[in-house]
């Protein structure tokens, strides 16, 4: 179970985003977006209705401590393929997430997406309560990975490692082996072997499972949702590239060198003419002499 939480300045940009994915160049690719989501609300907290009034009601009590610049609690939840839980599970997470994090009393919804292969859930919460006051962003990082690890163990769902740096002293002396970035790299290095353009390597790794972020550099997404540089695997860009040209111009030797087995069809096809002019030769000296072999 992978989570990550942030906070943010608006409810409608979050719930936008959450019910209709990124902003589209035009509104029929806009719905196609949309119907990639299907975003589906299984659990309301302290507020009821569709997106605008959900928006709406958490705005008013925003308004109760204006001056908090960032209101919006966002936190998404992302399970493991082997991991099949129930929509009841998935509540259950939620509010014991809202509780562990202090707005259990506060509005809150859990949304479910399908628009990736592993079930996964979003949170999005207010963090001024009726009361107007504040829950707190302290240590969010942390607190998210331990009740990760938490709810792997309550709820039976395969367990993922936590960050080395919110380990205790003890922990982080202990070796320990990423499965899910060996696992990456092993791919990475697979798919290079196979591929001449980034077209076709980006294929075969999605293909694998994992979705590719390219730009200025280079990044890798498992089905877990955890985020990869190729940095920090040893496949920085540049070293794609380079492997893939190496790949490019190996390819056109090849195709320019004829095999092993053309050259020696070749030889065999030298040889075989040789004897027929050969025989040739010896079929009109016999009709020079009458008949008779010199």
């Amino acid at each position: 179970m992978i989570g990550k939480i942030s906070t943010g300045k608006s409810f409608r940009g979050c719930l936008n985003y959450l019910h209709e994915g990124r902003l589209q160049q035009s509104k029929a690719l806009q719905e196609i977006e949309q119907g990639k989501k299907q975003a589906q609300v299984i659990c309301y907290n302290q507020c009821f209705g569709n997106k605008k009034e959900l928006i709406q009601q958490f705005n008013e009590v925003h308004y109760l401590n204006a001056k908090l610049s960032k209101p919006v609690l966002h936190a998404s939840l992302s399970f493991a393929h082997s991991d099949q839980l129930t929509n009841q599970d998935k509540i259950d997470i939620g509010k014991q997430m809202a509780k562990d994090f202090g707005f259990e009393k506060n509005q809150y919804v859990v949304i479910e997406r399908a628009d990736r292969q592993h079930q996964h859930v979003h949170i999005v919460a207010n963090r001024v309560g009726y009361d107007a006051k504040t829950v707190s962003d302290s240590n969010n990082y942390k607190r998210m990975a331990n009740f990760c690890r938490s709810m792997e163990r309550k709820h039976q769902l395969e367990q993922v490692l936590s960050p080395r740096k919110f380990l205790s002293k003890e922990e982080r002396m202990l070796p320990r082996q990423d499965i899910r970035k060996e696992a990456l790299k092993e791919a990475i290095a697979k798919f290079l072997k196979e591929s001449t353009t980034m077209k076709k390597f980006q294929n075969k790794i999605t293909a694998k499972g994992y979705d590719v972020e390219l730009g200025r550099g280079i990044a890798f997404i498992d089905a877990q949702a955890v985020r990869f540089k190729g940095s920090q695997i040893g496949y920085p860009l540049l070293k794609i590239e380079k492997q893939l040209a190496q790949n490019r111009q190996m390819q056109q030797e090849q195709q320019q060198q004829p095999s092993m087995a053309q050259k020696l069809r070749e030889v065999i096809q030298q040889q075989r003419q040789q004897e027929q002019l050969k025989q040739k030769e010896e079929e009109q000296q016999i009709k020079q002499s009458g008949g008779f072999r010199l």
